[in-house]
């Protein structure tokens, strides 16, 4: 927070990631009065990852090539325009199936055109020294973005309705597009290889630039694996372990489990930021991810509501702090040629894999039940993690 261009991006970011979850709000109540589509309800969820999944490298081969800072604001432009697109067809009454389609769509891509470059932008303003200080950050502006999001979002449809309220939540994305005109460049003494973005082979060559460095193979691994096993699709089940739990208002109890969550991860960078002496490795970042799939599979197995809150909350608190460490590892053991490259292959797995959580949690869930689903996926995780752990720790010693 010592750096001013930082702060900047700081707060541009809350607010960008306020609006992503503000149009979530509005734009999902909406959809579901007028459809009442499940198959819509898992479409809006592919649509929001699969591009991550399938353009995460190309995007950052882009932001090897060009300037990040572009990038971002067209992921900007594209949030406006699906925002606009929602209110034009709210307030004409006129959407159908295929326009939220379309519209699903370029909010999800406009997520890929911003996150990956973002993160070479980090590197760009506050340089290696305090970038694991400032990928902490960014994710607990991440985690506000989605604690107040909601409440904005509820508080913006009573008072200006779900029409105006869509499209007066294109001005929360403003800040971050004008401010990235005067955002600091990128460190013109590091030459950039100009390689050409080859879409498919990308991927293939990245794999292999990669697989002869420890680091960053252990951390996209790391990545991969808790995304497909769990990701975030608990978040998506969690009115459901609200009512099992049996705890007053399954509404506030649901609410309650989602903030402890939130809470977890917001206390976790506050935390790392004060004290300082957690070393990053890669054999802590997979330490700190097991004891994450152990609080999930706590939590999957409790029935005791007050337990099952502190349990969200660490896992809240490990999610972060494994995430956070192993971006920031990738973007410091990243060749500075191919970095964008490599940054893309991470969120491909980090966040692309995400896309399959919803099948390892949530079609189990319905096949098997969601206590059962969640804590074998927790489990199996773990089992997983433990030999990637044994993995990296051979390749430390040798």
């Amino acid at each position: 927070m010592k750096s001013g261009p930082y702060r900047l991006q700081f707060g541009s970011y809350v607010l960008a990631m306020m609006a992503d979850n503000i149009e979530h709000v509005i734009s999902y109540w909406v959809v579901f009065q007028k459809f009442h589509s499940p198959a819509l309800a898992g479409f809006a969820v592919l649509s929001h990852w699969l591009p991550f999944l399938l353009f995460s490298v190309a995007v950052g081969g882009l932001a090897d090539r060009f300037d990040p800072r572009r990038i971002i604001q067209c992921g900007m432009l594209l949030f406006i325009v699906a925002s606009s697109g929602w209110g034009f067809f709210f307030l004409t009454d006129t959407i159908q199936m295929w326009h939220a389609m379309l519209l699903l769509v370029i909010h999800g891509c406009a997520g890929v055109l911003w996150q990956t470059p973002n993160q070479l932008l980090l590197y760009d303003l506050v340089g290696p020294a305090d970038l694991p200080s400032a990928v902490r950050l960014n994710a607990m502006a991440r985690y506000l973005g989605i604690l107040v999001g909601p409440a904005v979002g509820g508080i913006i449809m009573l008072t200006l309705g779900t029409s105006h309220g869509i499209i007066f939540n294109t001005l929360f994305y403003l800040p971050m597009l004008l401010w990235l005109f005067w955002a600091p460049v990128r460190d013109r003494s590091v030459a950039a290889r100009r390689f050409a973005v080859r879409g498919l082979a990308d991927i293939v060559l990245t794999i292999r630039a990669i697989g002869t460095q420890p680091t960053l193979t252990a951390m996209t691994w790391l990545a991969g694996l808790t995304s497909f096993m769990i990701g975030n699709a608990y978040h998506a089940q969690m009115p459901g372990y609200a009512g099992d739990l049996g705890h007053g208002d399954p509404g506030v109890s649901y609410s309650v489990l989602l903030a402890a969550d939130a809470a977890g991860a917001v206390l976790a960078a506050i935390a790392l930021e004060s004290w300082g002496r957690l070393k990053g490795t890669p054999r802590t970042a997979i330490l700190l991810a097991m004891l994450w799939s152990v609080a999930l599979l706590g939590f999957a197995t409790v029935r005791i509501y007050p337990v099952a809150i502190v349990l969200l909350f660490c896992a809240g608190f490990f999610e972060l702090s494994f995430n956070t460490m192993a971006q920031a590892l990738v973007q410091l053991n990243a060749p500075h040629d191919i970095r964008g490259r490599v940054v893309g292959l991470y969120n491909m797995a980090g966040l692309g894999m995400r896309a399959f959580s919803g099948i390892t949690v949530g079609v189990a869930g319905a096949a098997i039940g969601i206590h059962w689903s969640l804590g074998l996926s927790a489990a199996v995780l773990l089992a997983l993690l433990v030999l990637l752990y044994g993995r990296a720790t051979r390749k430390a010693a040798g």
